[in-house]
């Protein structure tokens, strides 16, 4: 049975007070969570406080993105060593708003996602269509694109040594809402696609959701044959709300899935 995994993103938010309480909070209520695994991803200046308070712990921390160069003249740039020598074990690579805000191009996100795999992290490699490329039929093709950027340049293999996020882009902020059953069809498409290539690593290949997860949505999303946890945004910045979910993943292992 594939692992679990729940990965809280906080983009950019959190102050010192705050996140002192927010990852105390999770790392006591984490102790006995069995079967999943939890994380938070927390912005660059607050590595060092998380490394502090989750150190010894059974949570994981990790950054939000990573530079595709390694160490020189980059200025602004965080280097996947950088992220590695703060105790990362998790980083984000390719996330919607890096995508849409930022201009990464597919090839740039596997480039990072490879800097990612040669500093020992495990990148978390999000993918994902936008309203518009789903009311015109092309969310196929628009996942099959970033997923074959990685695959091309850095071989198939390499994405056992990550995790697949599926953000529908088209169901954050929209009023809109993705229904368990696309969230599944799109999760068992990323599947399929990349079994066309290696069916073994495939199956056992942890894809996270990343829609909009709350604690009253979780269980049944989670409950998909191919949905393996979830990437969480604002309800990571709840305790209590994020431990719901990350006990929703818990729980999957012991509930038949559903198609």
């Amino acid at each position: 049975m594939r692992s679990k995994l729940v990965a809280g993103n906080w983009k950019s938010n959190g102050d010192l007070a705050a996140n002192e309480a927010l990852l105390g909070h999770i790392r006591a209520a984490a102790a006995d969570l069995q079967g999943a695994t939890c994380a938070v991803c927390v912005p660059y200046p607050y590595l060092f406080q998380a490394r502090q308070v989750l150190a010894d712990s059974t949570v994981a921390w990790g950054g939000q993105d990573v530079s595709q160069f390694g160490a020189g003249a980059y200025t602004g740039a965080v280097t996947a060593v950088m992220l590695r020598e703060f105790g990362c074990r998790y980083v984000l690579v390719g996330h919607s708003e890096r995508r849409s805000i930022y201009g990464e191009t597919n090839d740039v996100v596997a480039a990072k996602f490879g800097a990612a795999l040669q500093a020992g992290l495990t990148p978390i490699l999000c993918v994902g269509e936008t309203l518009q490329e789903r009311e015109t039929g092309a969310m196929e093709q628009v996942i099959a694109a970033q997923l074959d950027a990685v695959i091309e340049t850095k071989g198939v293999a390499a994405l056992g040594s990550a995790v697949v996020a599926y953000e529908p882009v088209w169901a954050i902020g929209t009023g809109k809402t993705a229904t368990p059953q696309q969230a599944q069809a799109a999760h068992a498409f990323i599947r399929a696609r990349i079994a066309t290539h290696d069916a073994a690593l495939a199956s056992n290949l942890v894809i996270l959701y990343g829609g909009s997860v709350k604690a009253a949505n979780a269980g049944e999303l989670f409950a998909m044959s191919d949905i393996d946890g979830g990437l969480i945004g604002g309800a990571a910045l709840l305790a209590e709300e994020f431990m719901a979910i990350c006990r929703a993943a818990e729980r999957k292992q012991q509930a038949p899935v559903q198609v």
